[in-house]
C-alpha cells in the first residue's frame, strides 16, 4: 500500500470504528498487517465514548480501561459516571483534535449523551473548551448549574465573551464613527481625516495655472468629535432555543453599541414575555448572558409594542429584530408594525441569522412579505454586521446592500 492508501484506510477505519474493522478483515477488505498506532488507538477510544452505540442504550466504550467498544453494539453510557474517566476523556479531545472539532465533540457529549456533568463539576468544567456552543447550553441550564460551579461558569462565559468583543468591537466602532464623523469639518489636521474634495473645492481659485499647481489656503479635516446620542439602535432579540448563537452574538453587539456615545442602545429580549437588557449590557455583558433564558414560545408582535416608544426621531433609528420570524403571536399585527416602523423612515432590519453558521429554518412566507415592503430579511455573519451599520448610517438601500453582502458570502 502506498502511504496516501494507508492514511485513507486510516482515516475510514477512525471514523467507523472496530467494529468496521472486524467486518472488513472478514470480507477480505482491510489490507493484512495493518493497524492503528497507538496514540491512533486512543484516539479511536475517545471518539468510541460518544459515536459507540445501539438504539437500544446498552452499555459500550468504558474510559477507564475496559476497551474500545464498538459503534454498532453501544450508545449510552461511554463515559462512565466517573470524574476522572471524564477529566482524561476531555483532556484527549483536545490533545488529539484541533479546536472547532473539540468543541463539535464537547457538544455531542452534552447532546448524545446527556453528559451535564461536564457542566456541574468545577474542576470538569475548567477543562473544557470554550466556545459559543458551551455557553449556550450553560444558559439554558442556567438555573441548573450548583453554586459551587457558577464562579467556574462565570470564568467560561467570560472568556468567549472577550473573545467575540475583541474580533468585533474595533470593526464596528470604526464602521460607526466613520458613518457618522464625516459630516463637519475641524481645525486638527490629521491626514486620516483629510477632506479631499472639499480641500480642493474651496482652493479652486488659488490655482496657479503658470505652474499648474493648487496651493491651498486651508485645508478641511473631517471632524472626529462624536456627538453624544446622535443616532438610536434598537436590537430586538429572539431568545427561542433555535436562536440560541444569535443570541450570544447580538447580545454582545448590543454591549458594544452601549459603548459608543454617539448612539442611544437599547437591548431587548424576548420569548413570550419581553425583557429589557440595556442596562446590563452596559454595565457587565456576563450578567447580561446570564440573565437570558433560552427556550420557550416566540411573540415578536408583543416585543415591538414594547419598543416603539423608544423611537423618537424614526429617521435617526436603526432597528434590528434577530429572529427566525416563527411568529407564536399575532403575527398580521407584526407584519403591520415593521411595515409602519419602515415606512416611518426607520431602517428596519431583520436578522435570520446572526452567527458563523449561516441561516437556520426560518418563516419564508413572512420573511418574503417583509421584503416587499422594502425590510431586508437576511442571515449573517458577525465579521459582516459592521458593513451593514455603516450602510445603515450613511443612507444606503439596505436591500440592496443585504443583497451585495449575500454575493460576498457566496463568493
Amino acid at each position: 500500500m502506498t502511504t496516501i492508501d494507508q492514511d485513507q484506510i486510516r482515516r475510514w477505519r477512525l471514523i467507523l470504528g472496530a467494529a468496521a474493522e472486524q467486518n472488513l478483515q472478514g470480507a477480505g477488505g482491510l489490507p493484512g498487517g495493518f493497524q492503528l498506532s497507538d496514540e491512533d488507538l486512543l484516539m479511536d477510544e475517545a471518539l468510541a465514548a460518544i459515536y459507540d452505540g445501539t438504539p437500544d442504550g446498552s452499555t459500550g466504550t468504558d474510559l477507564g480501561g475496559n476497551g474500545a467498544g464498538s459503534r454498532s453494539k453501544a450508545r449510552l453510557a461511554g463515559l462512565g459516571s466517573s470524574s476522572p474517566k471524564l477529566a482524561k476523556w476531555l483532556g484527549d479531545v483536545r490533545s488529539f483534535f484541533p479546536p472547532d472539532i473539540v468543541s463539535v465533540i464537547q457538544a455531542d457529549a452534552v447532546e448524545r449523551k446527556g453528559l451535564t456533568q461536564l457542566l456541574f463539576e468545577p474542576e470538569l468544567l475548567s477543562q473544557v473548551k470554550p466556545d459559543i456552543g458551551m455557553v449556550a447550553t450553560l444558559m439554558t441550564l442556567r438555573g441548573q448549574i450548583p453554586e459551587r460551579t457558577k464562579e467556574t461558569a462565570r470564568a467560561l462565559v467570560g472568556e468567549v465573551v472577550d473573545d467575540i468583543m475583541k474580533r468585533l468591537e474595533q470593526d464596528l466602532t470604526r464602521a460607526v464613527t466613520g458613518a457618522l464623523n464625516r459630516r463637519q469639518h475641524s481645525p486638527l489636521p490629521s491626514i486620516s481625516g483629510l477632506d479631499f474634495r472639499t480641500t480642493i473645492r474651496k482652493n479652486l481659485k488659488h490655482y496657479d495655472r503658470e505652474r499648474q499647481l493648487m496651493i491651498p489656503e486651508k485645508v478641511y479635516f473631517f471632524d472626529r468629535a462624536r456627538k453624544s446620542k446622535e443616532w438610536t439602535v434598537i436590537l430586538d432579540i429572539d431568545q427561542s432555543g433555535s436562536m440560541a448563537n444569535s443570541v450570544i452574538y447580538a447580545s454582545l453587539v448590543g454591549s458594544i453599541f452601549a459603548s459608543m456615545p454617539s448612539l442611544d442602545t437599547r437591548v431587548v429580549a424576548f420569548d413570550t414575555e419581553v425583557v429589557d437588557l440595556s442596562e446590563q449590557c452596559a454595565d457587565d455583558p456576563v450578567d447580561m448572558l446570564f440573565g437570558i433564558q433560552l427556550g420557550g414560545g416566540t411573540d415578536i408582535n408583543k416585543s415591538l409594542i414594547y419598543c416603539e416608544p423608544f423611537i423618537t426621531e424614526p429617521k435617526k433609528t436603526i432597528f434590528i429584530l434577530v429572529s427566525d420570524l416563527y411568529e407564536g403571536g399575532n403575527r398580521t399585527e407584526m407584519i403591520r408594525r415593521l411595515r409602519e416602523m419602515h415606512e416611518s423612515g426607520v431602517k428596519t432590519i431583520c436578522l435570520l441569522a446572526l452567527s458563523d453558521d449561516g441561516v437556520p429554518s426560518y418563516d419564508e412566507s413572512v420573511a418574503k412579505k417583509l421584503a416587499q415592503y422594502g425590510i431586508p430579511c437576511f442571515g449573517c455573519t458577525p465579521d459582516r454586521l459592521p458593513e451593514l451599520i455603516e450602510g445603515a448610517l450613511k443612507g444606503m438601500d439596505l436591500q440592496q446592500l443585504a443583497q451585495r453582502m449575500g454575493e460576498k458570502g457566496k463568493g
